[in-house]
């Protein structure tokens, strides 16, 4: 008998899928090296909000476009592998909203006409995109879940600290980070009072209850599995 021979549409489908899965194992191996890019970015940011020296400021400001450089290059590189298919774009239409945030800036001219603030919305925006990126880039870097869990506080504290101090609730940003890492872990500690820091309160008290559900989980089964592990005495 001789083998069916596979149609036009089976092959483009093969072909679509390997080109996809090469796409794939490109971004495992850029894991780590993003990774790092991603959580030193999101100081970049913060470098840009609370640097007030003319030279440094603009520094940061370099510094930030050059990091935004290599991202975009390489969500490009790993879409051209994947030969721009529509299965690509499905699983990283997320990161295309991230990576287009930063090109709201060159519209401060319009906040001039008072038609709308695309300039705040863009700081917003970038400080959301460096908090996300952070987060996941400590989910790269980390496979212990307690390292996880704190590198990922870090990044929550940040972040939401960056956006208290960017709307103006504290005029210090040490006020912001220091109410913001009470919130974290607490549940309470924001003194604001507009819309903005009480729905940013109920998330991270939202949060603080998720990292100590985590938490005694993770200390729970070390503690039971030390118990049960053979020759070790009950106390």
């Amino acid at each position: 008998m001789t083998e069916p021979r596979r149609g036009p549409d089976a092959s483009t489908a093969s072909e679509r899928s390997g080109r996809l899965r090469r796409a794939e194992e490109l971004a495992r191996r850029l894991d780590k090296p993003m990774g790092i890019l991603g959580v030193i970015f999101l100081f970049v940011v913060l470098g840009q909000l609370i640097a007030t020296e003319p030279g440094l400021a603009g520094a940061f400001v370099v510094a930030g476009w050059l990091f935004w450089a290599v991202f975009v290059a390489e969500f490009l590189l790993r879409a051209y592998i994947a030969g721009f298919s529509k299965d690509f774009w499905r699983k990283s239409w997320w990161q295309v909203i991230f990576l287009l945030v930063p090109f709201l800036r060159f519209f401060r001219a319009l906040q001039a006409l008072r038609l709308v603030r695309i300039a705040r919305l863009a700081r917003y925006g970038s400080i959301l995109s460096a908090g996300v990126r952070g987060s996941r880039s400590a989910g790269r870097l980390l496979t212990s879940r307690i390292g996880w869990l704190t590198a990922v506080t870090a990044v929550v504290i940040l972040a939401s600290s960056q956006l208290l101090y960017t709307t103006g609730e504290h005029s210090s940003y040490a006020d912001a980070l220091f109410e913001s890492a009470m919130a974290a872990i607490t549940g309470t500690g924001i003194t604001g009072t507009s819309l903005f820091s009480r729905v940013l309160q109920v998330l991270l008290a939202i949060y603080s209850v998720a990292v100590f559900a985590t938490l005694a989980g993770t200390l729970g089964a070390f503690f039971l599995g030390r118990k049960d592990e053979p020759g070790r005495r009950l106390p």
